[in-house]
């Protein structure tokens, strides 16, 4: 079980470190190399346009790895997800500028976008499942959140590496140091790699598969037998999959542009932040074992709708202290809870022939709905507004259609794994 968590966390760490620095660096530098003839603003928007793209190839991610994770097996789909995403990060540090090659520079960064959101839509399934379907009874909650700990560590580790970049002139940071970033990609991914190949394969995909009960067309099976957990899914994390970005993207923007807050302080606050998370999410898979995933997730959803105004009195204060600690536990009051034990919940609402498409397809489509494009729509609402309100009724909007979604799907910690 070490092993197989182990290699699980690893993977997911370099997945999300991959796909992550992505959205620090439109935060920080894309605007300025590859949308130059854009007005600041506009530049941004395009930026975290190229940033949303990502996520609208999740779901598609999803789909195909969620098809063939469903039909070959769990471990063959977690290697090649790895190498993808690799791949398409190590590619986006040797693009030239909009200065270098003009139009094709946007447009080769999209296509590499594009190509990371497809390799993670079909991470986070696979990686998930091989821990759950390895977990004894009554502790899937807690083993499927470690998973989850590649997020936090994948956050602090793509925003802390733009920390020590921010001691370089601005023409050393735009000419050669984002790229660092990037290229560093190709050794995580190797170790990574490394770790995964030494897994074996799910025992509960190897029992049907022996049995020769594997879905012959998952995509179609889930859809026809359990559109209701589906979109149940989507619902279920569409709230604390957007406040994630909205901190750890939106929230750059707003406080060095709007606040004119050091651009440290507030990556500081979010990789104080990922770092609790390191506590929380365990805590929350531990506890949702104990006492049910519903009451659990719910009381996270509760702690979203709460937060949407005060999470920007508290950057408004300007003082460093409250800035950074107010980021950190907001960070982890609405996102960490409902990451921690959606990594159990999720996968439990489908049977094993199609675990993997449900709950990929769940996941991914939610993050495209509301994670991609939250930063885009939060800073939209700004420019419109000139005021925070309108992005706080959003994120309230967005944990009042989750609160509907937590009452509605049915509890399953003390289920076992095959019995949805």
């Amino acid at each position: 079980m070490r092993t197989v968590v182990w290699a699980s966390v690893l993977g997911t760490v370099v997945e999300w470190y991959d796909f992550l620095i992505y959205g620090t660096a439109a935060a920080l530098v894309f605007n300025k190399l590859f949308f130059p003839s854009f007005a600041p603003a506009t530049g941004t928007l395009a930026a975290f346009g190229t940033y949303a793209v990502g996520f609208a190839a999740r779901p598609l991610g999803g789909i195909v790895f969620g098809h063939f994770g469903d039909r070959l097996g769990r471990k063959t789909m977690l290697m090649l997800t790895m190498i993808v995403m690799g791949g398409g990060t190590f590619l986006v540090g040797c693009l030239p500028g909009f200065a270098q090659i003009g139009i094709w520079a946007p447009l080769l960064l999209i296509l590499l976008r594009f190509v990371q959101g497809f390799g993670l839509g079909g991470e986070w399934g696979g990686a998930v499942l091989m821990v759950i379907e390895h977990a004894p009874p009554g502790r899937r909650g807690l083993y499927g959140s470690l998973v989850q700990l590649g997020f936090p560590i994948g956050v602090a580790a793509s925003t802390g590496i733009f920390v020590p970049l921010g001691a370089l002139s601005a023409a050393d940071m735009l000419s050669w140091g984002w790229r660092i970033p990037f290229l560093l990609s190709l050794v995580l991914v190797a170790v990574g790699l490394f770790v995964r190949m030494r897994l074996g394969e799910s025992p509960v995909f190897e029992q049907i598969r022996r049995a020769e009960n594997v879905s012959p067309q998952p995509m179609l099976e889930v859809l026809r037998r359990a559109p209701r957990d589906v979109l149940i899914a989507i619902g279920m994390k569409i709230s604390e999959v957007a406040w994630v970005y909205v901190l750890t993207v939106f929230a750059i923007v707003y406080g060095t542009t709007r606040l004119g807050l050091p651009r440290t302080l507030i990556l500081n606050g979010i990789i104080l932040g990922a770092l609790l998370e390191l506590i929380t999410l365990p805590l929350a898979g531990a506890l949702s074992d104990r006492f049910g995933r519903r009451p659990i997730y719910l009381g996270g959803v509760v702690f979203s709708i709460a937060s949407a105004f005060p999470v920007f009195w508290l950057l408004e204060t300007r003082d460093p202290a409250i800035v950074v600690v107010g980021l950190a536990l907001v960070m982890n009051l609405t996102h960490a809870i409902g990451f921690g034990i959606g990594a159990s919940w999720m996968p439990e609402l489908f049977s094993t022939r199609v675990r993997y498409t449900g709950a990929s397809l769940g996941c991914q489509i939610s993050a495209a709905l509301s994670g991609g494009f939250a930063p885009i729509i939060a800073t939209a609402l700004l420019a419109w507004a000139g005021a925070t309100w309108p992005v706080s009724l959003y994120l309230v909007a967005l944990g009042l259609v989750a609160a509907v979604a937590v009452v509605a799907a049915r509890e399953t910690n003390a289920t076992g794994i095959d019995s949805a």
